[in-house]
Formats: structure tokens, C-alpha cells, sequence
């Protein structure tokens, strides 16, 4: 194997087309072709955390926060980011980082938390905008059912929990090929109607590239006419934070310790207790201040995030319970989930866990 090998295993998993603007994610360091002798997975990758595989052999890192957030002007070693880069490169060790493309992933990080605190009839919390597009085309009506098919088969026309999705209209097209036309159907330098369809169906951005070979691979005509728009529907199976329920209504002082044994936590900061019980809950692992309004209109009894700052609480203006719980504590799971997920579907190569423990906060 080689490290692109693992890499597309992580971006079937997390396209980085999800990620966010800001974010740098993907392989930050190394060569996509050197060959693999083993991956480890960490959610910060620290000098440490080099240091590590450096000792198990792995010539990976996989890790869930990107070392390099901005651009380096300069890597001579002044701080902890060029030391890991300079190690990192001297002993030939790649670096990979999902971060926000596992944030709004269905599977990802918000979803651990809900499945840690075993809520269900989970929703994204802030559905992605222009994530989803529409291909309409034009095909031979008697050809119509199987570039359909075949469309189908690469992974267009799924809305939510329905598959092989399309609309369908037939028409008359015209077309007139000059001299350097071989058109498949009627005669260059002549005017040819043609019974179509007009084929339009939705699919995920990350599959655009797969849709379009597929059209090109199965559609009959020399020039294909197709159009490809992104649409500003919410994706409601991308996006940041998760909004669930619990089971059985709580005391909201019974969920907030079942809160802290669950996440293994020694103190949760949090605003006024308004509501005597709690069922709705909802979740953003990492810095979440910002989808502090989408949890009120989500009507959610309690916000679980981290990084709030002192005028955050008051936002909570009597609607919701803030509970900032930290913010490698809303994450220590994710490397769990990467490392399984890895070791299923690598199974000649190592997958470690590591063991550094790469929370930079300490409490008295």
C-alpha cells in the first residue's frame, strides 16, 4: 500500500470538499506515493505524537487538528509548528489532517458525541449550503433508461432517504454539425430533429467528477449537452452539530453529572439552570459559540460545545443551557472512531492509537 491508499479510505469517509473555507485540511506533509509501514492516529500531532510513530514504525500521522493552520513564511524551528514540520520531513513521516471535513460529516465528530450520550433521531444542527448539485442533459429518448442507470449507478438522484431520483421530460432537439462534426445520429451540414429526454437529477458535490465521467462514458452523442448548477438547499446530511433527544426526559442536574461520567469530564461550565427537566440536546464538538442561535431555534433544551467565552452565557437568555464542556474533551473520541474505522478497512498494515495525550488545558 501506499499513503494515498489510506487517504482515500478517510475522504470516502469525509470528502475535503465538505471542509470548511478557513480550514487546512488534507495531506500537509509528505508524498501521497511513498509507501505505507504503518499509520497512526492522534487528534493533535505534537512533537510527541512524531516522536511516536517514529517508535511504532509509522510513517503517517493521521490527525484529526492540522499542525499547519496558516500559511508558514518560514520553517527554521521557532515554534512547536515548525519543529513538528522539520521532524517530521527528517524522518520521512507524512502528516494528514480531516478536521472540518469530518465536522460535517454525517458519521463525524457530532455524531460520536450524540452516540456517546445515546441520543437519538439525530438531525444536522447547521445544514451545509451549496453542497448539492443538479445535472440536466439531453439524450436519444430510446437511450434515455440506460445513461440513467448508469448515472444512477456513479451515485446521482440520492435525496435524503431515497435513491434513483430523477425528472424526466421528452421534447424534440435539434442540432446541424459542421464539417468537422460525426454526429451519431443524422448527417453533417444537415438540420436533424431528434426525439430526447431531458434527464435532471441531484447528486453531492464530492461526486461531481464520478457523475460527469459516468455521463461522458454512457451518453451516445459525440457533443454532449448538459448543465451542471449548485443548488442553496440545505444538505440535511452535511453540515455542523447534531441536535437529538434523549430517551426518557431528565432532571437536568441528573444529565448534566450523566454528562460528565459519559465524557469523562471533571467540571462543566455552564449558564443558569432555566428547566427543571431536559430531553432535547444539542451538540457541536470544538469551538461552537457561533451556532448558539441555531440551537435556540432548534428548540434544544441544552447546548453542548466548548470555547465559550463570558458574554456567550448571556446569550442563552433564559431559552437553552450552555454547557461548555472543553474543547479537546468534546473531541478525545475522535481518533476512537478514525483508528476503527481505519483498521476495518486496513487490514495487512498497522493502524495505532496513539497515546500522547495532547490536551494543552490542565485543571487544578
Amino acid at each position: 500500500m501506499i499513503i494515498q491508499d489510506v487517504i482515500n479510505h478517510l475522504e470516502a469517509l469525509a470528502p475535503l470538499s465538505y471542509a470548511e473555507d478557513f480550514d487546512n485540511v488534507g495531506l500537509l506533509v509528505g508524498d501521497k506515493n511513498t509507501k505505507l509501514t504503518g499509520v497512526l492516529v492522534t487528534l493533535d500531532t505534537l512533537e510527541a505524537v512524531v516522536d511516536e510513530a517514529i517508535e511504532k514504525k509509522c510513517n503517517l500521522i493521521v490527525s484529526f487538528h492540522p499542525i499547519v493552520f496558516k500559511g508558514l513564511k518560514k520553517i527554521n524551528g521557532s515554534n512547536y509548528v515548525e519543529r513538528v514540520v522539520i521532524k517530521a520531513i527528517q524522518h520521512h513521516i507524512a502528516i494528514y489532517a480531516i478536521h472540518t471535513a469530518l465536522d460535517n460529516c454525517l458519521q463525524g465528530v457530532n455524531s460520536i458525541i450524540c452516540d456517546t450520550l445515546d441520543l437519538n433521531n439525530k438531525k444536522i444542527l447547521l445544514p451545509q449550503q451549496g453542497s448539492i448539485k443538479k445535472l440536466t442533459t439531453y439524450v436519444p429518448k430510446k437511450e434515455a433508461n440506460q445513461l440513467r442507470t448508469a448515472l444512477f449507478n456513479a451515485g446521482a438522484g440520492q435525496i435524503g432517504n431515497y435513491e434513483n431520483c430523477s425528472f424526466n421530460s421528452d421534447g424534440i432537439g435539434t442540432y446541424k454539425g459542421n464539417e468537422n462534426s460525426n454526429p451519431v445520429v443524422g448527417n453533417k451540414g444537415d438540420l436533424h430533429s431528434e426525439e430526447e429526454t431531458q434527464i435532471s437529477m441531484t447528486f453531492q458535490k464530492h461526486l461531481e467528477s464520478k457523475v460527469l465521467k459516468s455521463l461522458f462514458e454512457h451518453h451516445p452523442y459525440e457533443e454532449v449537452a448538459f448543465e451542471v448548477t449548485t443548488l442553496d438547499n440545505y444538505n440535511q446530511t452535511i453540515g455542523m452539530g447534531m441536535v437529538g433527544e434523549l430517551h426518557q426526559e431528565q432532571k437536568t442536574e441528573d444529565f448534566l453529572m450523566i454528562l460528565k461520567q459519559k465524557m469523562k469530564i471533571s467540571c462543566i461550565k455552564h449558564s443558569k439552570i432555566t428547566k427543571k427537566t431536559v430531553k432535547k440536546i444539542a451538540v457541536l464538538g470544538g469551538s461552537g459559540s457561533f451556532a448558539i442561535n441555531a440551537a435556540k431555534s432548534a428548540n434544544a433544551d441544552v447546548f453542548i460545545t466548548s470555547d465559550l467565552k463570558y458574554h456567550d452565557f448571556f446569550s442563552a437568555e433564559n431559552q437553552i443551557i450552555l454547557a461548555d464542556i472543553g474543547h479537546y474533551e468534546s473531541e478525545q473520541f475522535t481518533k476512537n472512531f478514525l483508528a476503527d474505522y481505519l483498521s476495518k478497512k486496513i487490514t495487512n498494515f498497522a493502524v495505532v492509537l496513539s497515546m500522547t495525550n495532547t490536551n494543552p488545558v490542565k485543571y487544578l
